[in-house]
């Protein structure tokens, strides 16, 4: 029996996403995650600058930790600035680390950030992903379907 779909989430502000990720894994359940931030880091998202293509999440201890996304310098910032591309620790609760631990060990899942958004409150979020990578015959049946759906669309619009 399958799980019912979560609900999204309050996305007001998507600042970066990372589409790559829906084409090289399986997404089986999403997370989302608060991320600590210094104030620079805060401004240069909210400018719509940063990116999570290469990044991945790790669990170091007892916490989860975000890795190799980068966020560029503040361009208004001092000496204050942050380094673009350091470890940004995630926010989540002690049970839904254990989760992802348990999953990452024992499924050999991969955790991999889909977007960095600002939610209705202001507060800067992380979509994680418990995700399975895929294979390249599962990518080319990925390609082969979005081609089809797409002509689908051409064929409706032009006979309907």
């Amino acid at each position: 029996m399958s799980q019912p779909p979560t609900p999204p989430f309050d996305k007001q502000k998507v600042v970066a996403e990372n589409r790559r990720a829906r084409y090289d894994y399986f997404v089986e359940e999403r997370f989302e995650a608060g991320i600590a931030l210094q104030g620079t880091e805060v401004k240069a998202l909210r400018n719509g600058e940063g990116s999570i293509a290469e990044s991945y999440a790790t669990v170091e201890g007892e916490e989860v930790v975000l890795i190799n996304s980068h966020i560029p310098e503040y361009k208004n910032g001092s000496w204050m600035n942050h380094e673009p591309r350091r470890k940004r620790h995630l926010l989540l609760r002690k049970r839904e680390i254990g989760k992802l631990m348990g999953a990452i060990q024992r499924q050999g899942l991969t955790l991999v950030p889909l977007s960095i958004y600002f939610n209705g409150k202001g507060k800067a979020k992380v979509e994680l992903a418990l995700a399975r990578g895929k294979k390249n015959h599962d990518k080319r049946e990925t390609i082969k379907e979005r081609d089809w759906k797409r002509e689908q669309g051409r064929l409706l619009r032009s006979h309907g």
